[in-house]
């Protein structure tokens, strides 16, 4: 019996040391912000249903010398996409025109464009 609890406990150890090494850390730079007032609010994306609504992972970060740094730990391999807006007036959303188009700038993972709209997910998403 004492080998089988130690036999299973070494397993389990390491299957679980396998699945840590196909974690990742994603790392976002942003660049080009016209002010550093207000913060950047960034949403990482993992599937094509969760798009623009349920994000998989968020930060909110300082926007310092006109430049901000995001970084995830813990990513799966897979597709994410990444979308962030600069909440400049610092009222904690992203203030819109009519038609929803966004007032404040806004960051898309792999400068996807949309047509009329945002860009889907296959568009946006990479490889992590």
């Amino acid at each position: 019996m004492r080998k089988i609890i130690l036999t299973v406990l070494l397993l389990v150890i390491a299957l679980s040391e396998v699945l840590a090494q196909d974690k990742h850390t994603l790392t976002v730079e942003f660049s080009g912000m016209k002010t550093n007032k207000g913060d950047l609010f960034v949403a990482v994306y993992d599937t094509k249903e969760n798009f623009l609504k349920k994000p998989f992972k968020t930060k909110i970060v300082k926007v310092e010398n006109n430049k901000a740094i995001v970084t995830f730990a813990n990513i799966a391999s897979g597709y994410y996409a990444v979308s962030s807006f600069h909440d400049e007036n610092d009222n904690r959303k992203m203030d819109t025109k009519i038609f929803g188009i966004p007032k404040e700038p806004i960051g898309i993972s792999n400068d996807a464009v949309g047509f009329m709209g945002p860009p889907n997910f296959q568009k946006q998403s990479l490889l992590c």
